[in-house]
């Protein structure tokens, strides 16, 4: 056995030493935050498709892709969570459509900001010639382009799970909890995930700074356009925060396997749980917090439907834009 299904048997072993009562906190302490930011979350999502001005305005287009791709995440990543927390196991293949599912929307993400970062790069550099690059057919095919290759992405390691000999088993009921680490069944999807992960890494990392000291030189060089250039510094700087967060899951696996080696089992399922919240659960939440707090338009829109209220005087709030 790899030394990766053996960090998740330790897991699944010490799993069995936790009384209810703990299993039960732990539960808790991510469900409530996880159903909260789900709410507020699925809330933003209808909220932008709710007004034109947000459903023809490129920026809120790519908002509403990164918050479906975190919301999806973090649904399908919290139930995966309870349904370990109940001691349940789950079929081979229910639990590769679940992970890949999980994995698609976890590449979209980074390639989304991505597309956000070069979409404010434009907004400065090129000003006049904005509207005409940054169209909704454009916005479009690059939303298709992060699908697509996110699920490049997934059917590759899909063909690398099928190298696994499942009729050898005696049976498809898994042993251990499904989680993404269980499904590496070979050296060769392990070897994929870190060569993948390490390459998106580094491409999504040199764009967002490459988009960043373009904008850095093209507010120097008009000063007229000094406060709009700020404000794309400071979210391009966010996107780069989210980027290093929303690829934290890759260095997941690696403590996991560290920890496993040097601590007792219960210890390690402990800090397990304390990882899967801060590493996956948080950074979902960012985006949420982030462009729900500091875009004006927004902000107003989304209190207004989380306090229910009905304006007697409807009008359309002025755009901030993402970059206020």
């Amino acid at each position: 056995m790899s030394s990766v299904n053996q960090s998740v048997t330790n897991g699944t072993a010490g799993s069995q030493y936790q009384g209810l009562l703990e299993r039960a906190l732990f539960s808790t302490l991510t469900t409530v935050p996880c159903c909260a930011f789900l709410f507020i979350n699925g809330t933003m999502m209808f909220t932008l498709r709710s007004k034109a001005l947000f459903r023809d305005t490129s920026r809120y287009v790519l908002l509403f892709n990164l918050l479906f791709a975190d919301t999806v995440q973090m649904s399908l990543g919290q139930l995966l969570y309870l349904v370990a927390a109940c001691r349940t196991t789950l079929t081979y293949p229910v639990c590769g459509v679940v992970n890949m599912i999980t994995k698609l929307t976890n590449e979209v993400s980074p390639l989304t900001l991505v597309v956000m970062s070069l979409e404010r790069y434009v907004a400065v550099c090129f000003p006049l010639r904005h509207t005409a690059i940054i169209t909704a057919r454009n916005t479009a095919v690059a939303v298709v382009a992060v699908w697509a290759v996110s699920s490049l992405d997934v059917l590759t390691r899909v063909f690398l799970l099928l190298e696994f000999p499942f009729k050898e088993l005696d049976s498809l009921q898994m042993k251990d909890f499904c989680s993404e680490v269980s499904m590496m069944l070979g050296p060769r999807s392990n070897q994929y995930d870190r060569a993948y992960n390490c390459f998106l890494f580094v491409s999504a990392t040199v764009a967002i700074i490459s988009s960043y000291i373009g904008v850095v030189v093209a507010a120097r060089s008009a000063s007229s356009t000094d406060a709009s250039s700020r404000r794309a510094r400071n979210t391009l700087l966010l996107h780069l925060v989210q980027l290093g967060l929303s690829l934290s899951s890759t260095v997941y696996l690696p403590i996991l396997i560290a920890v496993s080696r040097t601590l007792a089992r219960l210890v390690f399922v402990r800090i397990q749980n304390v990882l899967y919240v801060c590493i996956f659960i948080f950074p979902r939440c960012l985006s949420s917090l982030i462009y729900g707090i500091r875009d004006h338009a927004i902000r107003l829109a989304l209190l207004h439907r989380l306090c229910c209220r009905q304006s007697r005087h409807p009008h359309a709030p002025k755009s901030d834009a993402l970059h206020t």
